[in-house]
């Protein structure tokens, strides 16, 4: 974020920016840790199985790349509510202006705790929420793929 503010300035703006930046590097982690995980015994069977490499990556790679790269998209949903929340004190706004409001006037706890406690709450409703995402694609895709008995 320091490499932006002569950009951009102290401000929402340069705040967003860090927040899309560093959520990109948590995301392309989770990305590459994804297609590393998967077994090189396995694509050479799906090539083995005459697969195109379309239908590799769409069939193999990326169901099983996929709880990781979703766990990658909780993390950094987690985190941007964190960061968002120390945001507020550069002019970007949320919940984050309660906590330094409070903090700012004297020590108000009533304001710090309730800032706190909806941070907490938001950052776990997205987490929950993209779990569920997560849970329901990978059991449709499971269903998809199991042979008839």
């Amino acid at each position: 974020m320091i490499f932006l503010i002569p950009l951009l300035g102290l401000n929402a703006r340069s705040v967003m920016t860090a927040l899309v930046i560093y959520s990109q590097i948590i995301l392309l982690r989770n990305i590459i840790a994804g297609f590393q995980a998967i077994d090189p015994s396995i694509l050479e069977a799906s090539r083995g199985m005459g697969m195109s490499p379309f239908q590799i990556a769409l069939r193999v790679q990326i169901p099983i790349a996929l709880p990781l790269i979703l766990a990658g998209v909780r993390l950094a949903s987690v985190i941007s509510v964190a960061i968002a929340t120390i945001g507020a004190k550069f002019g970007a706004g949320g919940l984050g202006v309660l906590l330094f409001e409070g903090i700012a006037q004297a020590g108000r706890m009533d304001k710090i705790w309730i800032g706190a406690v909806f941070v907490g709450l938001l950052a776990f409703f997205f987490n929950r929420g993209i779990l569920t995402v997560e849970k329901s694609i990978s059991g449709r895709w499971m269903q998809s793929r199991q042979t008839p008995a």
